[in-house]
């Protein structure tokens, strides 16, 4: 039976009789106090809340929707990014017996009409009077009742038949209100929450307070925090994977400073935190900022260290073999482990030295301080993992989906086997089956990952025949990912089945493994490889700029390349598509497609196209959480696509 269960323990023993998600908030006042919950240090003025704060005004929220009519398991709609008055808005609602419905204020209009409308909620808060005037002029055609807006002033209700407060409104309404305490347990339902996803209009995945419980008490896990460690939050809090982050640290009374991609470099030096949760294009980021200061440096510098990394990746791989954490190495002899902890032992001086004159500045680079940072949300690059275990910096990776909660796997500090998602974590059960019919595969045969546990939604919301496609009738839920169970109970993935490209020889291929390889090379951003029913594979590629024109100098090539801001006219008028990049990128591309473990031909990339400009969450390329949306893409590219192949 290839089925895959966890092995941890678990110590979060204060949570384990909380039959409801806001009753956590009580118990971590009492526990932590004065201890600061949330920090917003770029707001005007810097907001600070306390655990003891924090449970009060969670309360005044909810009282005060209670005293405007807000109803048990009526929904709410909440359309708001990251603040302290997001979670206390989040949490509010859950505490006055509500189900909230969450989504960013940024979304398109559309968007968030087709939420609020099929979620049926009667009452919407909203984060500023931009957000409410996007969506005031549809709102009498819906049965909403009361609008609070979290951030601005008063707002004249006009012709709308609708209740306008904004948050202090709220609040003082509120103080004034006792808090009837709704029943609920683990099945109540807790939230909507629509998938972003890539295709399609977003379904509302039902998550109970039970879902959600499950991931506090469980990720414990993974990661055990201390009261006042500090986690910076930079992914959406309304996102799965942010969301249940935040209430797990906050569980256990870390402080949480909300940052952004701008102010993230300087918040890492003056917060300094112990942890972190973000996506693969968050860490890949931080690599090639490291990558571009080393560019920088003199000719003997730069090759001092690759010199340096080159040895350390042979240490960590020899390390890793020795312990039996190599993806590749499990069923090598006693004899090949022993000479593989030789192997380290040898090169760890140099590692060490190493360590001493470059990776330590790495490490200040990032505050200095980081217990873990934790990667979800996508497909980590091997690049990536091996960068972060070189500079010694802890680097977890966990997976889920939206509909589970999310985590459903985890790689532990003291089982971090690169290349896998981890083994369950509590009470969660993986098997893999062959996509088409459902057969339990053999272990380590590539398959369907399917998955089963308390983390796994109720359904989709008024959606039956997708739910009865999602979740069979034994509560095995279909995750949309292939992947295989190595003998240690690792999961590792290997692609989504949507996502295969069939080639015309009949070769199935997964794209994200060779993209996750061609953008090892610092000239690449970002890739999507294209070619269904192609007789090769063929790329969309953006180019990074800024390396590119490094090249070019060293090169000594007069090449006019447009800056990393330039509008589409001034790229087309560039050099960015001379022969002399593409030479470069066709180089790039073979190397880093053959240097993949698990080359084989058919992974080539044939013809490609530079564009200039990236995918990105706002020209509608990249989801909120940083996944390249392929469909959309690919129309919008399409007259690209088929002059390559048509060439």
């Amino acid at each position: 039976m290839n089925q895959s269960t966890n092995s941890y323990e678990n110590n979060s023993l204060d949570y384990l009789t909380v039959d409801s998600l806001p009753k956590i908030w009580s118990i971590a006042a009492q526990e932590f106090g004065d201890t600061i919950a949330l920090c917003a240090p770029h707001a005007k003025p810097e907001v600070t809340v306390t655990y003891r704060d924090l449970a009060k005004q969670i309360q005044q929220f909810a009282a005060g929707l209670q005293a405007l009519g807000v109803k048990p398991q009526s929904k709410v709609s909440l359309f708001a990014d990251n603040s302290p008055r997001w979670f206390i808005a989040d949490q509010g609602i859950m505490t006055a017996g509500a189900v909230n419905v969450v989504r960013s204020s940024a979304a398109e209009p559309q968007e968030l009409l087709y939420i609020l409308e099929h979620s049926d909620s009667t009452s919407l808060v909203v984060e500023n009077s931009d957000t409410f005037h996007k969506l005031s002029s549809h709102l009498n055609n819906l049965p909403i009742e009361l609008v609070v807006i979290l951030y601005d002033g008063e707002i004249a209700e006009g012709d709308l038949p609708v209740r306008i407060v904004n948050y202090q409104q709220l609040m003082t309404i509120g103080t004034k209100q006792q808090l009837q305490l709704v029943p609920q347990n683990k099945e109540t339902l807790a939230t909507l929450i629509y998938t972003s996803g890539t295709t399609g209009k977003p379904k509302g995945a039902m998550l109970s307070h039970g879902n959600l419980l499950h991931q506090i008490i469980n990720l414990e896990a993974v990661i055990q925090p201390k009261v006042g460690d500090r986690a910076l939050s930079i992914l959406p809090s309304w996102h799965a994977y942010e969301r249940s982050g935040e209430y797990f640290l906050l569980s256990h009374g870390c402080t949480l400073y909300y940052t952004n991609l701008r102010s993230i470099k300087k918040d890492l030096q003056q917060y300094k935190p112990h942890y972190m949760v973000g996506v693969p294009r968050l860490w890949e980021s931080i690599y090639e900022g490291v990558q571009r200061q080393f560019r920088e440096q003199p000719n003997w510098r730069q090759k001092l260290i690759n010199f340096f990394f080159g040895v350390s990746e042979q240490y960590v791989v020899a390390k890793r073999i020795a312990h039996n954490l190599s993806l590749e190495h499990f069923h090598v002899s006693k004899s090949y482990r022993f000479l593989a902890q030789i192997k380290a032992s040898l090169l760890f001086p140099l590692h060490a030295l190493a360590d001493k004159i470059v990776y330590r500045k790495v490490r200040d680079a990032v505050g200095g301080n980081i217990k873990t940072i934790i990667s979800g949300g996508g497909s980590l690059a091997k690049h990536l993992d091996d960068f972060y275990e070189i500079v010694n910096i802890p680097l977890l990776v966990g997976y889920g989906l939206t509909e589970t909660s999310p985590v459903t796997n985890a790689r532990s500090p003291n089982h971090n086997i690169r290349g896998t998602a981890g083994r369950p974590i509590p009470q969660t059960e993986i098997k893999i089956v062959d996509p088409d019919s459902r057969q339990t595969l053999p272990l380590g045969q590539r398959g369907l990952v399917l998955i089963r546990g308390p983390q796994v939604m109720q359904g989709y919301y008024k959606n039956p025949e997708a739910t009865a496609k999602a979740i069979d009738t034994e509560g095995w839920f279909d995750s949309g990912d292939l992947g295989w169970i190595t003998p240690t109970n690792d999961l590792v993935l290997t692609g989504r089945v949507k996502d295969t490209i069939v080639l015309s020889n009949g070769e199935n291929i997964e794209p994200q493994p060779i993209e996750d390889a061609c953008v090892r090379s610092p000239y690449i951003d970002q890739i999507m490889l294209v070619g269904q029913d192609q007789r090769s594979l063929g790329a969309l590629i953006v180019p990074n700029l800024e390396a590119l024109q490094q090249w070019t100098t060293n090169q000594q090539l007069n090449l006019n390349l447009p800056s990393p801001h330039a509008s589409p006219e001034e790229v087309e008028a560039s050099d960015l598509h001379s022969k002399e990049i593409y030479q470069l990128i066709r180089q790039e591309l073979n190397r880093e497609v053959k240097n993949r473990p698990g080359y084989r031909a058919d992974d080539r990339i044939g013809p490609f196209r530079l564009i200039g400009q990236p995918f990105s969450i706002e020209n509608g390329m990249m989801t909120q959480t940083l996944k390249i949306k392929r469909p959309v893409i690919y129309e919008r590219y399409q007259y690209l696509i088929d002059s390559m192949f048509r060439d």
